[in-house]
């Protein structure tokens, strides 16, 4: 028997100074079986990064030519492809080729530093792609903040995040690499 993905819900409220946007937002997100905590709030991060009203979760982690959030315009092609984790050249080349914008979030702490000696000259000709890293410290502490009911408040404020529920607050601020 398959196992089924986590439902989890979370209320998010976004107030961020940098792109002047400001919003709440009710989600309902899928944790696949294999996804962490952690890496699940890598993604939230990213959502809160660039929240936007079109922005969509992807299937991510149960297909293979899906992102893990999304933005398409009413003519189904992509403006921002998200993704996270440390993918490899033929990934990143194929959603830079699908999308206006692509936008790749590391976390893993000590295996984003090879991964990105080896890659980085092999990405320089994507225009469209930014790669942030999120501190390994960071997405531990944001870990701490999951909960299969969230209530999350996110202020973005000279490329820094603070992520707060009503005890714990975390700021992060992720490392552009590319």
């Amino acid at each position: 028997m398959a196992i089924k993905a986590t439902v989890v819900k979370s209320h998010l409220s976004v107030a961020d100074m940098d792109r002047h946007h400001y919003a709440d937002y009710e989600l309902t997100w899928a944790m696949h079986p294999s996804e962490t905590p952690r890496r699940f709030m890598v993604r939230l991060i990213a959502f809160a990064l660039n929240a936007h009203e079109d922005l969509q979760m992807g299937k991510g982690l149960c297909v293979d030519d899906e992102p893990e959030l999304w933005i398409k315009d009413l003519s189904d092609n992509i403006e921002l492809w998200i993704d996270l984790g440390q993918l490899d050249e033929k990934w990143l080349r194929k959603a830079s080729g699908r999308a206006n914008q692509v936008q790749l979030y590391c976390y893993g702490g000590g295996a984003v530093g090879p991964w990105w000696k080896t890659i980085e000259s092999k990405l320089s000709r994507f225009d469209n792609l930014s790669v942030w890293q999120i501190d390994e410290a960071d997405a531990d502490a944001a870990a701490q903040l999951f909960e299969r009911g969230m209530r999350l408040s996110a202020s973005i404020d000279q490329g820094s995040l603070c992520l707060s529920n009503e005890t714990d607050t975390v700021w992060l601020t992720p490392t552009r690499l590319k």
